[in-house]
């Protein structure tokens, strides 16, 4: 557009520069008018690359290299470079090389870290015309509105994931238990999994009754499924205040969740490694995991028999969603945001995200695409789609500081016998803390 405004105006000083304003001021003028067409003709002709980045996830990786094959042939004109990182190195090189203009056009992120890509101003809102608020709520889930900062939406998800219970048909009816019933509730659970676990004549585990890994999905199990279930709540409506204290429920899921391994000894920390090492070789009878598990056992453990059911509840039933969305950068304008919101309406597509349930496992981010009868009804999918309406999606303003509060907190009740009340009391301090000073920062902003 600049362009050809200069080319119009270049006309029009050329016609106006001679005397005579007769047919020869005309035929400047027409020029410059055959000019603008010209170059708007060849703007919209011009080859544009712009950059992508993702974790290292191997499904996601071979995934996206077939969607940008796709992408590109539909629009020739644009060319999609595909980099990615380690999954520990990721926010490093975020860091490192977006403020410094050399990083990605279009960026895949957890959504926990929204706030701090925000607030560090790594991102620019989605285009509106793309990506308004309406267009949004219309079509998303409501749980994606914690993409939306400061009145204005930063990223958007091609899927999105639930926790559910993963559990093992052939354990269970070794255990003498019914495959076609899977614990409920959480006295459910405790029971089932005393009867699944089993252990040598040392005393070591061979079978955890569970898998219980709390670096791992139990954080998110505690805040938006456990809490809730109790009879709590998260975070206030404004999102400034934890609510966990507020009430029984909070102590009452932290205290549950530690008890299904130093009280009832169905799992342990780190065994196998970790919690979905443990479940793919029949280590583990049953594990709380995520939708995007399923992807990987496909690969990895072909042969486990296992099914999948909603988490156990109690007073109240609830889930936890989490999501990986995709956003642009701060410094990304003219054709390469043209080009940066053309991909972003791609990946958040029908095709696609019917392609993601497919290679990855996640679910997708569209009600009208996930509520189809194909995934609804399936053995695998069902479950986890059936409890999106109940999802609670945790606001994080430091995603790896919250997950590291809690794993200490536990640590300090499992390893260092640390009171129960003392160890929950110094969580719920340190995290409110957290939020405290984030929005202290927001407000002077």
């Amino acid at each position: 557009m600049t362009l050809s405004m200069l080319l119009v105006f270049t006309g029009c000083s050329g016609g106006a520069a001679k005397p005579n304003t007769g047919t020869a001021g005309q035929s400047d003028s027409n020029k410059g008018t055959e000019a603008a067409k010209s170059a708007a003709k060849t703007g919209s002709d011009e080859k544009v690359t712009i950059e992508y980045w993702q974790y290292v996830y191997p499904a996601k990786v071979d995934l996206i290299n077939a969607l940008i094959d796709d992408f590109q042939k539909k629009h020739p004109n644009i060319t999609v470079k595909h980099t990615n990182f380690p999954y520990d190195q990721y926010n490093e090189k975020v860091a490192a090389l977006v403020p410094a203009g050399k990083g990605p056009d279009v960026i895949n992120l957890y959504y926990g870290w929204l706030p701090k890509y925000v607030a560090s101003g790594y991102l620019q809102p989605l285009p509106d015309s793309a990506f308004s608020e309406e267009t949004i709520k219309k079509e998303f889930f409501p749980f994606v509105e914690t993409a939306k900062l400061n009145g204005k939406y930063y990223a958007i998800p091609t899927a999105v994931r639930t926790l559910a219970l993963f559990y093992n048909k052939d354990l269970f009816a070794k255990a003498g238990l019914d495959p076609a019933k899977p614990p409920a509730t959480w006295e459910e659970l405790v029971s089932y999994g005393k009867k699944l676990t089993e252990k040598d004549s040392k005393g070591q585990y061979v079978v955890e009754g569970l898998a219980w890994q709390p670096n791992s999905q139990l954080h998110h199990w505690y805040r938006d499924a456990l809490v809730y279930q109790a009879g709590g709540k998260d975070l206030s409506d404004d999102r400034r205040k934890i609510l966990w204290g507020d009430s029984p429920a909070g102590f009452e899921a932290f205290k549950y969740l530690i008890d299904l391994s130093l009280v009832h000894n169905l799992g342990t920390k780190d065994f196998y490694n970790d919690d979905i090492t443990a479940f793919k070789g029949s280590h583990a009878a049953m594990n709380i995991d995520g939708s995007f598990q399923l992807g990987g056992l496909k690969k990895d453990a072909p042969n486990l028999n296992y099914a999948i059911a909603p988490l156990p509840s109690y007073k109240e039933k609830a889930t936890q969603v989490s999501f990986w969305a995709n956003a642009i950068t701060k410094g990304v304008q003219g054709k390469k945001l043209e080009a940066a919101t053309q991909f972003l309406n791609y990946l958040t597509s029908k095709e696609v995200q019917e392609q993601w349930v497919e290679k990855v496992g996640e679910l997708p981010a569209k009600k009208e695409v996930a509520l189809q009868d194909k995934y609804v009804k399936d053995e695998k999918l069902g479950p986890f789609i059936q409890q999106l309406s109940y999802a609670h999606a945790h606001f994080f303003v430091d995603e790896k500081l919250e997950r590291d509060y809690f794993v200490e907190a536990v640590d300090q009740v499992v390893l260092n016998k640390i009171p129960y009340e003392k160890a929950y009391q110094e969580l719920v301090q340190k995290t409110q803390k957290l939020y405290d000073d984030y929005w202290t920062k927001q407000d002077k902003k």
